[in-house]
Formats: C-alpha cells, sequence, structure tokens
C-alpha cells in the first residue's frame, strides 16, 4: 500500500508538535489512516512472553496513547502489542505548554508532559468498549503529581483496571514527575512491587485470570542500580521489565536548537545508552526475566540489536514523528530478513544472542 507520510509531513510538522500529535488521535479515531501496516505477518516473528501469544514483537510504546482512545487503529498499523497510558488514579494537566519539542536534525524528541492524562474512570470506560479481537494491550499506571502516597497509586490503578488489559506496566521512570525516579531505589521497589504483586493476588483469589505485571525503569542507571533492580526482578516475581524510559542525559552530539529544553529525551540519540543498559540488565538477571527493549528504534535492525541485547518484545514511538506509520511494516520486513539471514527460526532464539548471560 502507498505510504502517503512523505506527503503529509510538511504540514503535520507545520503545527506545533502536541497540536499535531494530537492531531494524529484524532485522525486515528476517525480511522483515517486506513488499513496502513494491515498486513499478514512472518511467522519467524511469532513469539510467547510472559504467556501471551504475539504476531510480531513490534509494540506501540506507552505516551502515544495516553487516555487509551486509538488501541484498535495501532493494531491496524501492523503493532504486535500497543501499550496506553500513563493513566493516573484522577485526571492531570500535567505541565504548562509547550512541553514537546522535536529535534529534528538528531530525529529526536524531548518532552515533559509530566502525565497528562484523564484519569482512571476515562480511562476504565475506554477499556470496557473495545472489541473483543482488539489485539494484544498493555496498560500503564503512575502515580498523580500531588499524590501523599504514590504507591497507593499504582495500587489504585492495577486494581480498577485489573482484568481490562493482557498486561500491565507500572511506569516508576518518567523524568518528568518529581521525585518519581526514586521508586527505583532497592528498598522502595521492594515495597512498590510487593504491594502491586499483593493487588494481584487479592484479584485471582478472587477468581480473576493472572495478568503479567512489569516494571518500565530508567536508561540513566548506574551499574550499582541495575543490580538493585534485577535482584529485586528476580527474587520477586514480576514479570518483566521494560528498557528503557526517556533519558535525562544530552549527548554532545546533539546538533538541534531545542536540545537545552528541561524533559525526557527519546528517538535516534537513546538508541545506543538504552541498548546498552538493556544488555547490561539482561546479564544482571541472568536472561531470567523478560525485557522489553525500548529507547531510539527505527528500522529493523535497531529492534534487530534489541533482540540480540536481551529483548524478547521491543517498542517504539518517537521514530513515528518522522517516518510515519509505514515505518511499521518496515521494521517487521526487515527484522524477518535478519532473523533468517542468521540462521533463526524465531525471535525467541536470537534474545540474547549479541551477550552472554551472567548471573547475578
Amino acid at each position: 500500500m502507498l505510504d502517503l507520510f512523505p506527503l503529509v509531513r510538511p504540514f503535520v510538522h507545520a503545527l506545533d508538535p502536541e497540536s499535531a500529535h494530537n492531531a494524529t488521535i484524532k485522525a486515528l479515531k476517525l480511522g483515517l489512516t486506513g488499513q496502513l501496516g494491515r498486513n499478514t505477518d512472518d511467522p519467524v516473528l511469532e513469539t510467547t512472553v510472559f504467556g501471551l501469544s504475539f504476531k510480531n514483537p513490534v509494540g506501540l510504546a506507552a505516551g502515544f496513547d495516553k487516555n487509551a482512545e486509538v488501541i484498535v487503529p495501532a493494531h491496524k498499523m501492523g503493532f504486535g502489542f500497543a501499550e496506553a497510558g500513563t493513566v493516573t488514579p484522577r485526571p492531570q494537566e500535567g505541565n504548562a505548554r509547550p512541553r514537546l519539542f522535536r529535534l529534528t536534525k538528531d530525529r529526536a524528541v524531548i518532552n515533559r508532559f509530566g502525565f497528562n492524562n484523564k484519569g482512571l474512570e476515562y480511562f476504565e470506560a475506554r477499556l470496557r468498549a473495545l472489541p473483543a479481537n482488539r489485539g494484544i494491550f498493555g496498560a500503564n499506571v503512575g502515580a498523580n503529581k500531588d499524590s501523599e502516597d504514590r504507591t497507593a497509586d499504582y495500587v489504585t490503578g492495577i486494581k480498577r483496571l485489573y482484568g481490562l488489559s493482557d498486561y500491565f506496566t507500572v511506569n516508576i521512570s518518567s523524568p518528568n514527575t518529581p521525585g518519581l525516579r526514586a521508586l527505583q531505589s532497592k528498598a522502595a521497589l521492594e515495597d512498590l512491587v510487593g504491594q502491586v504483586l499483593e493487588a494481584r493476588q487479592e484479584k485471582m483469589a478472587a477468581g480473576a485470570k493472572f495478568i503479567p505485571v512489569l516494571i518500565k525503569i530508567a536508561p540513566d542507571l548506574l551499574p550499582a542500580d541495575i543490580s538493585d533492580i534485577a535482584d529485586v526482578a528476580r527474587g520477586s516475581g514480576i514479570d518483566g521489565l521494560i528498557v528503557s524510559n526517556t533519558t535525562i542525559c544530552r549527548p554532545d552530539t546533539l546538533l538541534s536548537d531545542k536540545r537545552a529544553e528541561a524533559g525526557g529525551l527519546s528517538g535516534a540519540p537513546l538508541m545506543a545508552q538504552s541498548t546498552e543498559v538493556l544488555a547490561a540488565v539482561y546479564k544482571a538477571t541472568g536472561g531470567a526475566v523478560p525485557l522489553v527493549g525500548a529507547g531510539g528504534i527505527a528500522s529493523g535492525a535497531d529492534a534487530y540489536a534489541k533482540i540480540r541485547a536481551g529483548a524478547s518484545l521491543v517498542q517504539l514511538y518517537s521514530a513515528l514523528v518522522y517516518d510515519g506509520p509505514g515505518l511499521v511494516s518496515t521494521i517487521k520486513r526487515d527484522l524477518a530478513a535478519l532473523l533468517k539471514a542468521d540462521g533463526f527460526s524465531s525471535v525467541r532464539d536470537a534474545v540474547g544472542a549479541g551477550t552472554s548471560r551472567q548471573s547475578s
């Protein structure tokens, strides 16, 4: 199918980034993007992770669909799964605009949204309205900025949405909510994970099914932080880690005049850093905890690099700003070719092939 995005990109990029994003969400809700990407996936891309069967390992990262409004259209773009959120218990406006910036020369984005979303009530209603064949998706839960007990906010999100998503992501790594990343410290993480998993156990004791729970971590971690997170992940029964969120670092290679804006950097400049952290987490967990690789993916080669570094699944978002929805099909096609060229018969066979596991 003809990819029209190169033709419309100048008009989209003429808008300020947040207005362009909002217009994209509206277009997807109205079905104006057609069936782009809805092709049959190569069987080599099929994989099973934390008990879920994916037609392909390429997912839409959280942040694009904050309010669970375009989960079905995301699958029509060709994604194997989609993650909605971050959603907080109460609606919140987030930080003041402007809060989203294109770094076009760097194929990057900086955001400081601050968990702007319509809250759990709206999010839940959207999930309940989904069709049965809506595809695999995850609910990404967070805490309100002014919450007195942020751990309680995560538990509230899990309990309120339990059974409405295929998995949960606990987002403790956004740089745009002051103090949030402190939840990655070992003691705080142990407490958070313990309470979240207790909430799941309560639901299951009442007859609900098992829902995997993942933790999303930052790329700005020291080796000691990675070791602590790996210890908690392996010892707690958490089902997976997403590596990683945006970075507060600013590489010297950045060319855009927007590079000094505060917030989290994503896109191409994050690829190397996030993949390095991914490989370190894979080694520290001994490959025992499924990992989702995110950060900087813009090609099949990027996705393959994440998988070889230890990712069982991958996610992207920022590259869509520059390449449009047709990128998803391109990534899947090229990833399948790379797997076959190296003699792999499945995604699972390639996980961690570029690194050696080292138990912590």
